[in-house]
């Protein structure tokens, strides 16, 4: 029989983040909201992000899941994928500091102490740069190149929709070295300064992500800025990549929960023809669908994640997670908007914000066509067999 409760350690965890996204994040919701529709800044500032941050660590809720030894919590998946669910209540973007990018522990001692050490105390800001204008879910078609000059590289090329690309001050870039070798053995992952040359370009986009282009015109880096091995960066990328594909879809689960909160609320005090529309039909079946579709959507998530704690090859299941996590976030706020008809369209509610910020879960970090590609792939292989792929 499968055990599908929390242990008291999960459920105080999640318990303390609702609690803090309640008070400390959604209170800072109509600001936000304000500042972006002024076209200011988006999300928190530098200091509200900060403040929050530090706020969090006085409670011990810092690195998430960077190691112990790195002074951080250390968690398992499912708990951090829980996480993730209370934060997703809130289209205010936090996240809990004392984090870095999974390759940066790659990193050698020297690098450690330039770039992730400081990274995890919060003092430098990174970024991932590996798509392209021409090399979105193809990774391997990237084209920026990097070719050696004595003791240094130069690279030239551009990166886009970078998350986080504006506020970095350095990068961890992927070029070609050795374009005869390919994918497997001729690109390299390097650590670039924003100081050694490359500057970012922001893109305006229907939501309020703020990804950027970075542009590499000889821009020299020192060979000790090469993280992991020369010729070893496509795997690097991969690892990066499918680090926590969960993550995402666990986020929208949140705010579906919230978002049909919203609309049961609204369904009970909203009277149209002497009655509220609760009772009719239509939006009942709309509610219905919405609580089943996010039922769903939790066992696939925490299924993924216990997959990853259990050091399964999670990613067929991650795949799954975010296709369907996707698809359905997107039905829900639809279907929360039209309940709340006119008003749900309007600017003084905030379903439009999420309306347009959930779309991009269908493209990003691999769009709904690549995961039914991965999927349909498995299976035709033989790398997944039907029906048992909890086993």
């Amino acid at each position: 029989m499968v055990d599908f409760s929390l242990s008291d350690e999960q459920r105080q965890i999640r318990d303390w983040v609702r609690t803090f996204v309640e008070r400390e994040i959604m209170p800072l919701e109509p600001e936000v909201l304000r500042r972006e529709r002024r076209g200011e800044a988006q999300g928190l500032t530098s200091k509200e992000l900060h403040d929050l941050q530090q706020l969090a660590k006085k409670s011990d809720f810092w690195g998430v899941q960077t190691p112990p030894e790195y002074g951080g919590m250390g968690l398992d998946a499912v708990t951090t994928a829980l996480i993730e669910i209370e934060l997703g209540r809130s289209f205010v973007p936090f996240s809990f500091g004392g984090s870095a990018d999974n390759i940066l522990y790659y990193a050698n001692a020297e690098q450690r102490e330039r770039y992730l050490l400081p990274t995890i105390a919060g003092e430098r800001k990174s970024c991932f740069a590996i798509t392209e204008p021409g090399a979105g879910s193809d990774a391997k078609a990237i084209r920026t190149r990097a070719h050696k000059e004595g003791s240094e590289w130069v690279i030239n090329g551009e990166k886009t929709f970078i998350s986080r690309g504006m506020e970095a001050d350095f990068t961890m870039v992927f070029a070609v070295t050795d374009p005869e070798k390919g994918a497997n053995g001729g690109v390299t992952c390097f650590l670039a300064d924003r100081e050694s040359g490359w500057r970012s370009e922001h893109i305006d986009t229907m939501g309020e992500w703020g990804p950027a282009s970075l542009i590499f015109e000889d821009v020299r880096v020192p060979e000790e800025n090469v993280l992991g091995e020369v010729g070893q960066g496509f795997a690097l990328a991969m690892q990066w990549i499918g680090r926590g594909r969960y993550l995402l879809p666990a986020r929208a689960l949140g705010a579906c929960e919230r978002l049909l909160n919203m609309a049961i609320e609204y369904a009970n005090t909203r009277e149209t023809f002497g009655a509220p529309i609760g009772e009719r039909q239509a939006i009942q079946w709309m509610i219905a669908d919405s609580q089943v579709e996010i039922e769903a959507l939790r066992l696939l998530v925490l299924n993924a994640a216990w997959q990853v704690d259990n050091g399964a090859d999670s990613r067929h299941a991650q795949s799954i997670a975010k296709l369907y996590g996707g698809e359905k976030a997107n039905q829900i706020v639809d279907r929360v908007m039209q309940i709340h008809g006119g008003m749900g369209y309007t600017r003084e509610l905030p379903i439009e914000r999420w309306y347009r910020e959930l779309r991009l879960l269908r493209i990003y970090e691999g769009t709904d066509e690549i995961q039914r590609r991965t999927i349909a792939r498995d299976l035709l292989k033989g790398r997944v067999t039907v029906g048992r792929t909890l086993e």
